[in-house]
């Protein structure tokens, strides 16, 4: 029996939280470093800022302040001297962040590198889900050219789930071996997701065939979905959502 690594996240455009309602924003592009953010949300102005908005020294003549390039707020030298490439909002070289919003951009940097041109590429499954007219099919799963959707492609069906209207996901991981040393690998992935105008969640259900040359591939590409709603929901709970 599969052990089961849960993930449930609310993709909810002011914020993300466990458990809530989810409201989405149509117009999300949630994996592209191409496209750029919109403005800081909730960024004071510099001459507003007589503190820094994280440890609170006083700005004065030799405690400077600075902004962070991301989340727009205000913070001394100490509490936001990091620096790290920020292609989202079209800054070519690493620009000043504080430490939540560096760690973030580190975080989705190597999403880029190492886990995105897994989802283009695709791989097979098994899927069921009440949207198929059959209960298991075999089916190609990619993310779309444009980073809007991820499609589903077999036995003459089609399916598009829009990116922006995922709002969970559950991993199932294969079982450790007998000596003990342990398994982790996904094996399978629950994606829940919402359509327009229908209002509950609705839910498919990705299985790595058992007998396949490509289980290795089909393991990244559903690791690689579980970082991309991660990093969807660590993104949200920061307040900033990508634009068209």
């Amino acid at each position: 029996m599969c052990k089961t690594n849960t993930l449930y996240l609310c993709a909810c455009s002011g914020g993300a939280a466990w458990g809530r309602e989810a409201h989405f924003d149509d117009t999300a592009v949630l994996f592209s470093p191409r496209q750029c953010w919109r403005s800081p949300p909730c960024a004071p102005s510099m001459a507003q800022c007589t503190r820094c908005m994280l440890c609170e020294a006083k700005f004065d003549f030799l405690t400077r302040k600075h902004h962070c390039r991301r989340c727009g707020r205000c913070f001394c030298d100490r509490c936001c001297g990091r620096k790290a490439p920020l292609p989202r909002m079209s800054f070519v070289d690493p620009v000043r962040q504080c430490g939540t919003c560096a760690g973030l951009s580190q975080r989705e940097g190597d999403f880029y590198e190492r886990h995105l041109k897994v989802l283009l590429a695709g791989t097979t499954f098994m899927v069921s889900g009440e949207k198929l007219n059959s209960t298991s099919l075999t089916m190609n799963c990619r993310l779309s050219n444009d980073h809007r959707h991820v499609f589903l492609d077999g036995d003459g069906e089609h399916l598009a789930v829009e990116v922006c209207r995922i709002a969970g996901v559950e991993g199932h991981t294969e079982p450790g071996s007998p000596d003990g040393s342990g398994g982790g690998r996904l094996v399978g992935m629950a994606l829940r997701y919402s359509v327009q105008g229908e209002a509950p969640l609705h839910c498919l259900s990705l299985r790595v065939p058992e007998y396949s040359d490509d289980r290795k591939q089909a393991s990244l590409w559903l690791t690689a979905m579980h970082r991309a709603t991660k990093l969807l929901y660590e993104g949200k709970d920061d307040g900033q959502v990508a634009e068209c």
